[in-house]
Parts: structure tokens; sequence; C-alpha cells
């Protein structure tokens, strides 16, 4: 599979970083509108987690200003589009007239209506999503065991996602450039919710507000099975002490699985391991490897390359899917 990338910030550093190990997908071609990231200096890119951005060889690389230019090059299979999610609307249609299939950043959009719009656009298998979460060690064994039924089907879970002010984007509140939060953040959780438990009939939210967009908030979901007790919490903080702090427990019908992991401003860390709880007393912690942050991302490109070349959509791409996150988020404004 020959993948170009439309956009270059931290996303698709990290990307690019996936490319270069996987041997499933290649990347052949990047669009980038910056003369110097053109040029291959991609040492301004700095995130929260990998490495930073590095001088990169684009000598065996198509290298276009625009998307139209790229979407010309007969040689790319996929379009990876990494850009500001206002802007995923209008490059992932141009992808669709030029006959391009699109692997796109999430979120999917800005909004319910137009990611369920893009997601019934396309053509089958032509739009996958990266909802990378279930692909994550620390969030796998979740998602595997809720798809091979081990421990029975899942029937509750609580999930929280904090950080503290990202001041560092100043639009992050702006219903209309990033969402805040919940489209930000939350989205995260609400597709793993989605891909775990179906599909929440109503929301129950309680939350604090900055411009009239929710930051911090609490929420209760109901479902069509009366059985099924979910939750979330989290948002924005209003502490740099913590910079981010994630975490589940998940209930299956024979076992409950649980994961807390904290990242705090002096450099400390504070978690709890993925652990199986059995409801016969006993306990496992799964071996989860060597924790690189690359290698869920390389997961996600190789997944990619199978249901492009399979044609047949994985759960965790689905754009469907992706767009039922965002309604979930909206369930909570």
């Amino acid at each position: 599979m020959r993948v170009g990338i439309v956009g270059v910030g931290f996303m698709s550093w990290i990307h690019y970083l996936a490319y270069q190990q996987s041997s499933q997908a290649e990347l052949v071609a990047f669009c980038s509108r910056d003369d110097k990231k053109r040029s291959g200096d991609w040492r301004g890119i700095q995130g929260n987690f990998g490495p930073p951005g590095e001088q990169i060889d684009v000598s065996k690389m198509n290298v276009f200003a625009s998307i139209d230019e790229m979407l010309k090059d007969d040689s790319i299979d996929v379009i990876d589009v990494c850009l500001p999610p206002s802007l995923h609307a209008d490059v992932i249609r141009a992808c669709y007239a030029a006959g391009k299939t699109v692997f796109c950043e999430k979120p999917l959009a800005l909004n319910y209506d137009t990611a369920h719009a893009l997601a019934n656009e396309a053509k089958p298998g032509q739009l996958m999503v990266a909802h990378v979460l279930p692909l994550m060690n620390e969030f796998a064994l979740v998602y595997q065991a809720a798809q091979d039924g081990r421990y029975g089907k899942p029937i509750a879970g609580r999930f929280k996602r904090t950080i503290s002010p990202p001041d560092w984007i100043p639009d992050f509140y702006d219903p209309k450039t990033v969402g805040g939060p919940l489209v930000d953040l939350h989205v995260h959780d609400a597709h793993l919710i989605r891909v775990l438990f179906g599909m929440p009939t109503a929301a129950h939210c309680v939350c604090t507000r900055k411009d009239g967009v929710p930051k911090y908030y609490e929420t209760v979901f109901a479902f069509e099975e009366s059985d099924r007790v979910v939750s979330c919490g989290g948002g924005v903080m209003d502490s740099p002490a913590r910079p981010f702090t994630h975490g589940y427990e998940v209930t299956f019908e024979k076992a409950t699985i649980q994961f807390e992991f904290a990242a705090y401003a002096d450099g400390s860390t504070a978690h709890i391991p993925v652990t199986v709880l059995h409801n016969d007393g006993t306990l496992d912690r799964p071996d989860l490897g060597d924790g690189d942050p690359i290698a869920a991302f390389l997961r996600e490109v190789d997944l990619v390359a199978t249901c492009f070349h399979s044609k047949n959509m994985s759960p965790i791409l689905d754009p469907k899917m992706a767009a039922d996150a965002l309604k979930i988020c909206e369930m909570q404004m």
C-alpha cells in the first residue's frame, strides 16, 4: 500500500515513524504548504509523546505544495489526512472525487452530521479513521476480550481522561476549529465505548463550561440493554501539576480489567498496570511489552493496509463508528 500524507505536524510525524517500520505500508509522498517542511526539515515538530521531529530524507518521495497536485499522482493508493479537523471534510471529499482511499486522523469531523455524511458518501472501504486507542497495549486487551468473549460480554465500564490547561492551543474551546475537550479528548473514550458497548440511547452529563463549551464533565450513559452501566469523566482541570491522566475499569461477566496512568509536571508518573481481576478471586497482570509509543501506530497503519487489500473494514477503523463517537460527544454538550 503506497501512502501520501497531507499536512505535516505532530501526528504526521508519528505516522511517518510508523511507516518507516511497516512492511505493509510505504510512505511515498507528502503535501505541505511550508517550504521548510517540504525540504525535509521537520525538526520544529514536538508533541506530548514520542521523539521530536527530525530532518527526514525526501529524496525518494514525491513532495507537493497542494492537495490538488498530490491527488494527480496515480502512484498513491491512500491519502493519510493529518490536518486540523476543521479541514477534514473538504480534503476528504476531494480525495473521493479523485478516487483515492482515505485514512483520516481523529476526530473525523467537528460534529456528527458532517462525520455521518462523510461516512455515507464513501464507497465501501474508501474511508478509514485513525482511532488508535484499541490498538494501544493498555487498551487492546479490553477490545480483544469484547471481540472474542473470553470473559463473557462487557456489562459495565468507567473511563477517565483529563489534561491540564492546553495553553499552547489558543482556540482549544472554539467549536469551529478544535471543539474543546469532548471532541478533541473524550472522543477517544467515546469511540471505545461505542465499540465495546454499542450506541448509548441517552447521556446525563454534569459539567463546567468555558466559552460555552464543556470543560470538565462527568457522564452516565443509558443503553437499550438496561443491565449496562457505563460512565466517563474528565476534561481540563485548572492545575498544570498533572498534564495528563487516563484510565478505565471495564467489567465483563467473568472478570474486570483495570488500568490507570498519570504523568506529573515534575517528570514523575503513577500507574495501575493492566490487571485482570477474575471473578474467582485470582488476578493476572499481562506482559505488555516495552511500551514503545510508536508500536500502536505501526499496528494501525498495518491494519489500514490489511483492510485496503482485503476490502474488509475493521470496527476500529470504521468511519460509521467514528461518526457515532462524535454523536456520543454531542450527547454530553
